[in-house]
């Protein structure tokens, strides 16, 4: 399944919304300095054509983790340089990610957790999408396009294949058992 423009453009948004408000704000948090607002701008306005490039078609958590911490890697060095009047700020960010350890592991950690948010939310958008295109076009058969290749005579309809439980029902809890006693 492609996603089209509009879908394309939301889930775009989306990565880059949520791409730049973990740089800036870890920059920030690290100790460095807010970054200027053309910078930021700037580094929107990339992060969202990179995003919408590689928006087509459902990704996998390691993808967007990985996609992910490039960008944060790239912006970090950014905001790092785009101090007042071009001189970086000082901040343990100057000579860049290995001077600390601690500040690695910080980094990597926080783009692991939201890579892995992005690809729950990700894996959640399409198992809907999928499932909304299967009953629309189950409820609706004048809505599919036309078949390309004449039919063979056969039955005049032919039921659906019925939907796996798993994939309906993939991001669902459920706890079997008797209520617990009250206390």
């Amino acid at each position: 399944m492609r996603a089209r423009l509009p879908l394309r453009l939301m889930r775009a948004a989306t990565f880059s919304a949520v791409c730049l408000a973990l740089a800036v704000l870890g920059h920030v948090a690290a100790g460095g300095s807010w970054p200027r607002p053309w910078v930021v701008a700037a580094a929107g306005a990339a992060v969202m054509a990179t995003a919408a490039l590689l928006a087509g078609r459902e990704r996998s958590m390691v993808t967007i983790s990985a996609g992910l911490a490039t960008l944060q890697l790239s912006l970090h060095e950014l905001f790092a340089l785009g101090g007042v009047e071009g001189i970086p700020p000082p901040h343990p960010h100057v000579r860049g990610l290995g001077e600390s350890l601690g500040m690695l592991v910080a980094h990597l950690t926080a783009t692991l957790i939201t890579g892995w948010w992005l690809a729950r939310g990700e894996s959640a958008l399409w198992v809907l999408l999928r499932s909304a295109g299967r009953r629309l076009g189950a409820m609706f058969p004048l809505l599919r396009p036309p078949a390309a290749v004449a039919r063979p005579p056969g039955p005049a309809y032919v039921p659906a294949a019925p939907v796996p439980a798993r994939t309906v029902l993939r991001h669902s809890v459920s706890r079997r058992g008797p209520p617990l006693p009250a206390a």
